[in-house]
């Protein structure tokens, strides 16, 4: 079947070189244009296995045909298709088989790792483009870590990433950073990274308590809030709580994080200090040193508070990508976790900017032009009261 194919696309390029030229070979004619300059061979895989074109040259000019415009067309079609098997979480050996199938010719495993790389480009101007022209009140900061080759050893790195929500209530990813770990200074230059992309408006910042997160954020988000996740915390209280007592411990806590107010919230704050402080004091002591990061959500109107009180949304995130990462295992290189993390994150960003407003901000903002209102009365009142 190859052959016969070989033969019958050989006689089109004869025929259409025949056409371009005016003339047949040998053939004197008024109307020919050029001469032909003997032929080179063009390998064409498709389906039935891998055909070996005689494609005319001209002495004078170059020929054309539509036949390798349309075969351009199937070969993009196929790197798409292989990129997006990668971005899926598909192993290279597999894309490898299936190329196999389909095409009846063998790809190396260096070939299909060169052609995923043209998701490159794609990945970095999503990842690097400018943030300035919205306004992103809150941000959900987090991080994973992933096994990634360095040096001849597997190492392991931290993926730090950032999603914001817009002053319309859209969730947008913001961008993703790949580091040693998660210090203050790397938790550092990944918010410088996305200031100088133009980050600005952030009202408040939600994460865990990791010690150099929680530094960063007071350095680079001076005058926004920091909310400490409310999950993260009741874990670590329920750690610090025998192990009779934490089912009782935990339904007390829920009422406190679900409190209508703060005088409500404190009122119950103080109801499960007396009542487990004798038989839990490290978990109470825990609850008191953190329970005012933990509510500062509180201050913000009702309607956006649910959705900020945790990193909830940033851990079905990181299960997104573990999904995709783990039939990957170990990344060759931090270019290719880049790769793969990113296009997972651009895929994720594109439907929920696309998808449903994820929170509605309309009393939101309401609230901040009263807050500041106040706050400008306040500083004419004090400079009236100094003169």
């Amino acid at each position: 079947m190859a052959r016969l194919m070989e033969q019958v696309l050989n006689q089109i390029l004869e025929a259409q070189v025949t056409e371009q030229l005016k003339a047949k070979p040998y053939e004197r004619t008024e109307e020919r244009q050029a001469y032909r300059n003997g032929h080179r061979e063009k390998p064409l895989v498709t389906r039935i296995g891998r055909l070996v074109l005689e494609v005319p040259r001209i002495r004078s000019g170059k020929f054309s045909t539509e036949m390798f415009e349309r075969y351009q067309r199937s070969e993009q079609a196929l790197l798409l298709a292989l990129m997006e098997m990668v971005v899926n979480g598909v192993s290279t050996r597999k894309v490898r088989a299936v190329v196999e199938e389909l095409c009846g010719t063998e790809f190396s495993k260096s070939t299909v790792s060169e052609l995923c790389k043209r998701l490159d480009p794609l990945v970095k101007a999503w990842n690097e483009r400018d943030l300035s022209e919205k306004e992103y009140p809150f941000i959900l900061v987090d991080a994973l870590v992933t096994k990634v080759r360095k040096g001849g050893r597997v190492r392991s790195q931290s993926v730090l990433i950032a999603c914001g929500v817009n002053r319309d209530g859209y969730r947008e990813v913001l961008g993703l950073m790949i580091g040693d770990g998660e210090s203050e200074a790397t938790w550092s230059e990944f918010f410088d990274w996305l200031k100088k992309r133009g980050l600005k408006g952030v009202d408040l910042v939600v994460s865990d308590d990791h010690k150099g997160l929680v530094n960063a954020i007071m350095i680079h988000f001076q005058g926004a809030s920091w909310q400490r996740c409310q999950t993260h915390f009741v874990r670590n209280i329920l750690e610090a709580c025998p192990k009779s007592w934490q089912k009782q411990l935990h339904a007390r806590l829920r009422h406190i994080f679900e409190a209508p107010d703060m005088d409500t919230a404190r009122l119950l704050l103080e109801e499960v200090v007396q009542e487990f402080e004798a038989v839990a004091p490290r978990a109470i002591e825990r609850l008191e040193a953190g329970f005012e990061d933990a509510m500062a959500v509180m201050a913000l109107p009702e309607p956006v508070r649910r959705r900020l009180r945790t990193t909830n949304a940033m851990e079905r995130l990181n299960r997104e990508i573990r999904r995709r990462e783990r039939v990957v295992g170990i990344f060759p290189n931090e270019e290719a976790a880049l790769r793969l993390i990113g296009a997972v994150l651009m895929e994720i960003d594109e439907e929920r900017s696309t998808g449903h407003r994820y929170l509605d901000m309309t009393e939101y903002w309401t609230w901040r032009q009263e807050q500041e209102r106040t706050v400008k009365a306040e500083t004419n009142k004090t400079g009236r009261g100094a003169a």
